[in-house]
């Protein structure tokens, strides 16, 4: 047999043990500290919200795995099932399309196809379970319209980078070709973070400045202390899909914004806003942002390297079931089945993202308040209901933030 194809099933296979074990360990840990609230929240967090809380993240898991199943299947039928040639040959067949026009259309039918087979996934945690629990804003016209928004962004964004990805593969100037790709793609992804909070988000969301009072001269006072720059401070309208909460800010250079859920707001105190604000600027001015920035700019240049080293492997296309080794298939095995064998890089990432958020907290807590972030957090934690119990192992390999417990403990030794 293939050692791609065996290499394959072996990673497939320790992918889906390994997140099926911890999702079904950690419903039951949640279901078991149901029926009572830890002590060290029982003072702000009602037993009916903690039961609400383990409700529905035992919903999610749920629905999780199922999807789960569903993506690891599809995923053989496509690959080593022949679906993906299969689809290939279709094209092929065409008279009409040749090149890499004809590479572009196949790759984007696949990617519409996947979309469309996961669509009701995204219907029903939408209109089932994000209901169930009065989460769900939107109706099914505006799930509609948003999701008809996000396919005629993709085509908008997303075929332009697609057709000159597939260009430079076709063309082969020379063996570095891949290092070409990727300063293109650099490129992209710098115009899209810059771009993206005064063209893209406002597609989707309205944000309107925030409104003169306590609230803004507080936090213009700690940008001003801090020393961060900001295009604005918006309230977005997150309350017209959603009852979660979040702050964040986007962007970079001049075009940085800072971002509010209007729910966030409706629900926190001043102090509270300001010292999740502190939290946000300290990762700001920890440099993580660069951090990701420039560790995404290395994992897709080794990405793409091994890209360039697997397009001339002709048992990289037998074992993953294609008979066509050109190199858009190349490409399209890279993005759906590649990423299968590296499952084991999340949870080290995950590992660095608490190490920030630590960080992130103890700036907060020494420009603003500890407590007050405290307070936001378990009023955050309440209100998205998000789960006080979760277990550790699953928490380890999977939340990119601490535990509430860890993370108020360590806020309370500031």
């Amino acid at each position: 047999m293939n050692w791609i194809t065996v290499l394959f099933v072996l990673s497939l296979t320790a992918y889906v043990a390994i997140e099926w074990w911890l999702s079904i360990m950690h419903q039951r840990y949640i279901m078991r500290h149901r029926e009572q609230v830890p002590t060290e929240f029982a003072s702000v967090v009602s037993l009916e919200a903690h039961q609400k809380a383990a409700d529905y993240s035992a919903a999610r898991l749920s629905l999780g795995r199922c999807a789960l199943l569903f993506d690891v299947a599809l995923l053989l039928i496509l690959s080593i099932g022949g679906g993906f040639q299969l689809i290939y040959d279709f094209w092929l067949a065409t008279d009409w399309l040749s090149g890499t026009a004809l590479d572009v259309v196949f790759m984007m039918s696949v990617f519409a196809l996947l979309a469309l087979l996961h669509l009701p996934f995204s219907l029903y945690s939408t209109f089932v379970t994000e209901t169930k629990f009065g989460f769900n804003k939107m109706s099914p016209a505006m799930f509609a319209k948003d999701t008809l928004k996000q396919w005629l962004l993709i085509l908008a964004i997303g075929l332009p980078l697609l057709w000159g990805m597939i260009a430079i593969m076709n063309a082969w100037i020379d063996d570095l070709w891949w290092l070409y790709a990727w300063a293109g793609w650099m490129g992209f992804n710098l115009l899209l973070v810059w771009v993206y909070p005064i063209w893209i988000a406002p597609i989707f969301n309205q944000f309107t400045p925030l409104a003169d009072g306590e609230m803004k001269t507080r936090i213009e006072a700690l940008l001003h202390k801090t020393g961060f720059d900001s295009d604005g401070i918006f309230v977005m309208d997150g309350s017209s899909r959603s009852g979660h909460g979040n702050a964040y800010f986007t962007g970079f250079g001049k075009n940085k914004r800072i971002v509010f859920y209007d729910t966030l707001l409706e629900k926190l105190t001043v102090d509270e806003v300001e010292a999740v604000l502190a939290h946000e600027l300290g990762h700001f001015k920890h440099g993580h942002i660069k951090q990701r920035l420039v560790e995404g700019a290395l994992m897709s240049l080794a990405g793409l390297a091994l890209l360039g080293w697997l397009v001339q492997l002709p048992e990289f296309y037998s074992g993953l079931g294609l008979t066509t080794q050109t190199p858009v298939m190349a490409l399209l095995l890279f993005l759906t089945v590649v990423p299968s064998f590296f499952f084991w890089v999340s949870p080290l990432m995950a590992i660095k993202s608490r190490q920030h958020e630590f960080e992130a907290d103890a700036y907060a807590a020494k420009h603003a308040s500890a407590s007050a972030l405290i307070s936001a957090l378990l009023a955050m934690y309440r209100d998205n209901a998000s789960t006080l119990t979760p277990h550790p192992w699953y928490s380890a390999y999977h939340d990119s933030h601490p535990p509430a417990k860890i993370r108020i403990d360590h806020l309370k030794a500031q």
